[in-house]
């Protein structure tokens, strides 16, 4: 059985196993990222130049301040999954994003899953749990941007298209720049 958790400052240590340990077993270029991404302040300097202890102290202190969105899913005590969920207004690299009524949209920025827990359900358990969440919070509407044309795990991180396709969101807008969609879920 799965359990999914929203991140509060007393899951720090499950995240941070989860990213330190299993998360990017199978793709360790990307174990730098700590999800702290869309929260970086890259109008400073580019994300790239962001090093793996600065994202994961940036994380620890967000967490640490019940500002990181999200929630982990566990089998056990164990997290086996990650999705990056939350109000959109609480995403530094969204801020410029053109939305009617951000404050009222959750956004759905990742899934990471251990690579050993893939294709057992555990994104769409995070997906629902988040939509869940949004509805708790007052949230009228989710919202995500996967890529369709991903070729493997790693680059499907913004969620497989058909799987928020299979659970009631809907293609809305497309991004000839990258061939990415924006999907959208009116949330009841």
């Amino acid at each position: 059985m799965i359990e999914t958790r929203r991140l509060g400052p007393e899951l720090l240590g499950a995240y941070l196993d989860f990213f330190d340990g299993q998360a990017f077993r199978d793709n360790p270029e990307w174990s730098a990222c700590y999800c702290n991404f869309l929260h970086a302040d890259c109008s400073v300097r580019s994300w790239q130049t962001w090093t793996a202890e600065e994202n994961r102290s940036a994380v620890v202190a967000r967490i640490e301040a019940g500002r990181m969105p999200g929630l982990l899913a566990f089998a056990g005590d164990m997290p086996v999954g990650w999705c990056g969920a939350g109000p959109m207004t609480g995403f530094r690299a969204l801020a410029g994003e053109a939305r009617e009524d951000p404050e009222r949209l959750g956004y759905i920025t990742c899934f990471v899953v251990a690579p050993d827990w893939r294709r057992q359900g555990i994104a769409r358990t995070l997906l629902r749990a988040a939509c869940d969440a949004f509805r708790e919070d007052g949230l009228l509407m989710a919202e995500a941007n996967p890529r369709p044309r991903a070729e493997s795990d790693a680059d499907n991180h913004y969620g497989p298209l058909g799987l928020y396709l299979s659970e009631g969101f809907e293609v809305w807008r497309e991004d000839p720049s990258d061939g990415s969609v924006f999907v959208r879920k009116v949330l009841s």
